[in-house]
């Protein structure tokens, strides 16, 4: 590594410390008027309260810093992985804070605010095949990293061991302080499932009895971007189903009435991924007496104004 490389190098290592003031530290929100039941609380950390607007910035961060740290991506490198967007938008916003140039693999039907979005933060966006969906655009990120290797680093979110723990040493100790330990369910929806899997190590470490629910899509054709249904897609090579004590599912028309329901109820408008892990937190609710629930809101309704007209004026 050159001397230059070095000086530079160091650059982002002060820029980091600024940027990860901005990382984690979100509120947890008690859902008080949408949901009401003698002896069970439902809590969500609200992750659109930090640089990037979601709880992506979390594992963007961690593979950034790591990969600098290590000397995998330095001045000349491009950071490049495959996203179907708030992952894409947390690498594109750290990544034009440092300097760091950042090319998004997304299939082709992504919305046109996401692509506005990274487009503005100077992101290059390589279009891929909307039947071939996510896999499509990780197979074109892995053929890029292959042919152009002193050209790209390849984060590769799907298996980059950093994406969970994100979540294991920052998230996790956070809503175990924020609960002062009395938080006794964990659930949440299955996308990277970095998620689940770095909250649901560190809450066990914590405590063996707290129940860890994994929630996925109901349906292999769903409308929660960036959740999988892990019977019909590859399974990231960094989930281990062995974590959860229960799985349940989410259905997207039920999320989109939460969506409604949730804006007049609570003041907030969520996307349909977070509405979805409030749908699943009010249905585990249902079946137990007592309890103290926590999910996450992993992003607002920001990136969705086309759907969320949609939802809030059916």
């Amino acid at each position: 590594m050159t001397a230059a490389i070095k000086k530079q190098q160091n650059l982002y290592a002060d820029r980091l410390k600024q940027v990860r003031q901005l990382i984690g530290r979100t509120p947890l929100y008690k859902i008080a008027g949408a949901f009401q039941k003698p002896g069970v609380a439902i809590h969500a950390k609200l992750e659109w309260n930090q640089l990037g607007g979601s709880m992506k910035s979390r594992p963007a961060f961690q593979i950034i810093n790591s990969a600098i740290e290590k000397g995998d991506l330095y001045p000349g490198k491009t950071l490049l992985d495959a996203t179907s967007g708030n992952t894409g938008i947390a690498y594109a916003t750290i990544g034009a804070a440092l300097g760091i140039p950042v090319a998004l693999c997304l299939p082709e039907n992504v919305s046109t605010e996401r692509k506005l979005l990274l487009q503005s933060l100077g992101a290059k966006i390589i279009c891929t095949s909307k039947s071939q969906g996510i896999e499509g655009a990780q197979l074109r990120a892995k053929n890029l990293a292959r042919e152009f290797p002193d050209r790209y680093y390849y984060a590769d979110q799907y298996t980059n061991e950093q994406n969970w723990k994100a979540h294991f040493h920052g998230t996790a100790v956070e809503i175990w302080e924020q609960t002062q330990g009395r938080i006794t369910h964990f659930i949440t929806g299955l996308g990277t499932t970095g998620t689940f899997m770095g909250i649901g190590r560190r809450l066990k470490l914590y405590n063996p009895a707290i129940e860890l629910v994994a929630l996925q899509a109901n349906t292999p054709k769903h409308g929660l971007t960036g959740w999988n249904h892990l019977e019909t897609t590859p399974v990231p090579k960094i989930y281990d189903a062995d974590l959860a004590d229960q799985f349940m599912e989410a259905d997207t028309q039920e999320a989109y009435t939460w969506i409604r329901w949730v804006a007049r109820k609570e003041g907030l408008i969520l996307s349909p991924s977070a509405a979805a892990n409030l749908a699943g937190a009010v249905a585990l609710a249902d079946k137990i007496d007592e309890g103290f629930i926590v999910t996450s809101f992993a992003d607002d309704a920001t990136k969705y104004t086309a759907l969320l007209h949609e939802i809030l004026n059916p």
